[in-house]
């Protein structure tokens, strides 16, 4: 089934929306991503689209930059590094995103932006989601004055016995 990227311009599609927010899917990809980008005030280019579909099209998955760029690359899908990051980026702070950091070096960018926390398995360099809703922490720190806690991000680092 192809579809034709519809043409937006720069200032349509502007929806405000709280993050996290996501439309209504209707099973077919392209169009989901369409909606999707508008629903989150971004313009629905031809290379967001394309990496969208990539993205999304495979339900809950955990992702680097440079994991998208060989996938796009290996779909044809004419995209720099820079551009894989800046669409990575964007999305994220639409809120379609969610960034989750290992060791300071490693992002990956997770499709469920629900709030939950994650296994990584330092083997094979794999983030997978703790499947246990109710784990909480038992007692938080104390917040310096003037800050609030955004979120908690916990991950619980696996590898193999020996």
């Amino acid at each position: 089934m192809s579809h034709e990227v519809p043409h937006v311009s720069d200032d349509a599609g502007q929806v405000a929306r709280s993050p996290g927010h996501q439309p209504a899917l209707t099973g077919c990809p392209w169009h989901d991503v369409n909606e999707m980008l508008q629903a989150a005030g971004l313009r629905p280019t031809r290379q967001r689209m394309a990496l969208g579909w990539l993205l999304f099209g495979k339900g809950a998955r955990h992702l680097t930059a440079e994991m998208l760029y060989e996938e796009a690359t290996l779909a044809k899908v004419p995209v720099s590094l820079a551009t894989v990051y800046n669409t990575l980026n964007q999305l994220t702070d639409a809120g379609l995103l969610r960034q989750v950091s290992v060791d300071g070096t490693k992002t990956y960018f997770d499709t469920n932006v629900t709030a939950h926390h994650h296994f990584y398995l330092e083997n094979n360099h794999e983030l997978v989601d703790i499947p246990d809703p109710h784990l909480v922490l038992s007692k938080m720190p104390d917040i310096p004055e003037g800050y609030e806690i955004a979120r908690i991000d916990m991950v619980v680092r696996l590898r193999k016995k020996r």
